[in-house]
């Protein structure tokens, strides 16, 4: 199926174009989005009359897009989930919980633009790609955590499994010393005992003499 392109297009063409695409990409996803026209003498006729406004409107809007990528590629949003212990979310973070996330810190963001390859499944820090212009892009970071002291963590650089070796070493550390401690307190009782053998048999053997005179 023939279609003439209203806008620039991911791997398949700019403006004016006129592109062979399945039926389906075009019925389902081109066509009512208001992307592409399906490709007949009229609408191409329709279209070049219609092109410099066209280029006018998506000139505006890039420029706005590129407007909002300044203050949004790279901002970091904070998605308090339950999880395992192993960062294994019970659930998923989904294109609507990040672009969500983003319009409560007060970007105008549409889930649409999120691009996101598969789902989150587990904390962590994840870069998302957000289409804000079909020639602009930005890089958001979602910081997936179970609380909000684990997203500082997560942001300073550490994984909760780094946080959790860092205790049980810790702990580990602890139990030694205690245990040095005690080996200490054993060793000198000993010595004391040792002194106090030393000193007991001469003193009863004075005794013993001190008695018979």
């Amino acid at each position: 199926m023939q279609v003439i392109l209203l806008e620039r297009v991911a791997k398949l063409g700019q403006m004016g174009d006129v592109v062979d695409v399945k039926p389906g990409f075009a019925r389902n996803f081109l066509l009512p989005q208001g992307k592409a026209l399906t490709a007949s003498q009229q609408n191409i006729a329709d279209f070049e009359e219609r092109k410099a406004q066209l280029e006018a409107r998506n000139l505006e809007t890039r420029k706005e897009a590129e407007k909002l990528a300044e203050s949004l590629d790279g901002k970091q949003f904070v998605l308090i989930r339950q999880a395992a212990d192993s960062g294994a979310l019970y659930g998923s973070v989904s294109t609507r919980d990040a672009a969500g996330a983003a319009s409560e810190a007060g970007f105008d963001l549409d889930r649409k633009q999120v691009a996101l390859t598969r789902p989150i499944k587990e904390l962590g820090l994840h870069d998302v790609i957000v289409t804000l212009h079909p020639e602009v892009e930005a890089t958001i970071q979602l910081n997936v955590a179970r609380s909000p002291e684990e997203a500082e963590l997560q942001a300073s650089g550490k994984t909760i499994q780094d946080a959790a070796q860092e205790e049980e070493e810790a702990a580990d550390y602890e139990i030694a010393e205690l245990f040095e401690d005690i080996g200490s307190a054993a060793a000198d009782d000993t010595a004391l005992a040792e002194v106090v053998e030393d000193v007991l048999p001469e003193e009863s053997g004075e005794e013993g003499e001190n008695s018979r005179s």
